[in-house]
């Protein structure tokens, strides 16, 4: 019997979220649809729910063509901004000289809006995937070193102590001590890169580009196609939703000692 009711709680925990999300898109969709039946605006500036799921149908395979685009400079920005990310942060909390003299240049850094430099990446790496991958990666940089470095440097003196007691070598301080202590500052890091990751690769394909999202809502809004517009802007929120809820589980499952904070979908 308490196996069952553990089963069941779970299948209710998994649900939750999943069922308020439903509820208050439904809520949203309602209130849209209620606006432009109030209003009663021109659709070039705000169509309709039902237009905008008929140009979904209609534009259905170039659509996903273009989100497979964005998509694939999302993941592999992702990728890159992560390993940078941890790579820097452990540099830093390994030498001093790195500690001063790169972590002020990673602080200085954030100064630089994506926005203002996207055309030089864009001039320097082209008009390819290349460009939009080098953009989401300086996003998701930030982010995930300063929460691993925070991490590293609040890990638990105690545990430090007893390691150096017992003469443990910084490696293995590291590796045993420091490194499991601050992997949740590290999951919260990512959580976060994924929901912001999408900036970079949409503002890149804005500034150029000859696919994605971006692209497609940028000529979508130049021929005043809201109703594409707003179809492009469904597909990209779905993508963020669900590759936050993939990363999520993912996390749950590598860092399942620590709990979950504000910034976790369930």
């Amino acid at each position: 019997m308490s196996g069952w009711q553990h089963k069941t709680k779970g299948d209710q925990d998994r649900l939750g979220p999943l069922l308020r999300g439903a509820l208050t898109t439904c809520v949203l969709i309602g209130l849209w649809a209620l606006a432009v039946a109030v209003f009663q605006p021109a659709p070039f500036i705000l169509p309709g729910p039902y237009r905008v799921i008929v140009t979904l149908v209609e534009q259905w395979n170039s659509l996903i063509y273009h989100a497979g685009i964005t998509l694939s400079e999302i993941l592999l920005g992702l990728a890159l901004g992560t390993v940078l990310g941890v790579s820097t942060a452990l540099l830093v909390n390994a030498s001093t000289v790195a500690r001063r003299y790169v972590l002020p240049l990673i602080i200085a850094s954030q100064a630089l809006p994506v926005f203002a430099i996207a055309p030089l990446l864009v001039l320097w790496f082209g008009l390819g995937l290349g460009s939009k991958i080098a953009m989401a990666t300086l996003i998701i940089y930030f982010p995930v070193a300063s929460a691993l470095n925070d991490g590293l440097a609040r890990a638990d003196s105690n545990f430090i102590d007893i390691a150096r007691m017992y003469g443990a070598s910084r490696f293995q301080t590291l590796s045993k001590f420091r490194l499991p202590s601050a992997m949740p500052s590290l999951a919260s890091g990512i959580r976060v890169a994924a929901t912001v990751a999408p900036i970079g690769a949409v503002v890149g394909e804005w500034v150029g580009a000859s696919g994605g999202l971006g692209y497609v809502i940028n000529q979508a809004n130049a021929r005043m196609q809201t109703d594409t517009v707003f179809a492009g802007l469904v597909l990209l929120i779905i993508m963020v939703v669900l590759l936050r809820l993939i990363i999520d589980k993912i996390l749950d499952r590598l860092v399942f000692w620590a709990p979950r904070t504000n910034l976790h979908f369930a």
